[in-house]
């Protein structure tokens, strides 16, 4: 997986990209919660659930499921988001959903499981260039948590901000 703080580089793009007229501070920071949330699931491990278990890490979280059950709670908390129902869902289930695509893009684990509560299957994509971040913090602090960085900045964060960067000059246009 990617470490925690990447993952919030999708919905950050996104929400600059569009505009703080489009996504709004409190939008944006449940964006940020909703695309770490995922990662909860490692408490998993401590309940004795499996890795490759449905319940285990990078599966039924890290699904299109979860993500669209976490849109629609966010989309029946319009008035605290402050925006419409239909934007809050769809910025929320991208910014979930961006979690489990990260994920599988990296070169460890056992996949993920894109097609849950259907099947348990895992699944990556087909090139995997992101180091897998270590769940540890002592190895997160050591030369291979430097690696990560390095892997999460060259293929995460630098697309995010090209990305961010042509949506800024494309508003820019329509604007005039």
């Amino acid at each position: 997986m990617p470490t925690i703080i990447t993952h919030a580089a999708v919905p950050l793009a996104l929400a600059c990209g569009l505009g703080r007229d489009h996504i709004p501070g409190r939008l944006l920071l449940a964006g940020i919660v909703a695309a770490m949330l995922p990662d909860l699931d490692v408490l998993a491990f401590r309940l004795g659930i499996a890795y490759q278990n449905d319940f285990g890490h990078r599966g039924f979280s890290h699904s299109p499921a979860f993500a669209l059950t976490v849109a629609a709670v966010g989309a029946l908390l319009t008035k605290f988001l402050r925006v419409p129902a239909k934007r809050a869902f769809w910025f929320l289930a991208a910014a979930t959903l961006s979690h489990g695509v990260l994920d599988a893009f990296t070169n460890g684990g056992f996949g993920i499981a894109f097609l849950w509560p259907f099947s348990g299957e895992r699944f990556f994509a087909p090139v995997r260039p992101i180091a897998v971040s270590p769940l540890s913090l002592s190895r997160f602090l050591s030369e291979r948590g430097l690696s990560v960085l390095a892997s999460e900045v060259q293929y995460v964060w630098l697309p995010c901000l090209a990305l961010l960067g042509l949506s800024t000059v494309l508003r820019y246009f329509r604007q005039r």
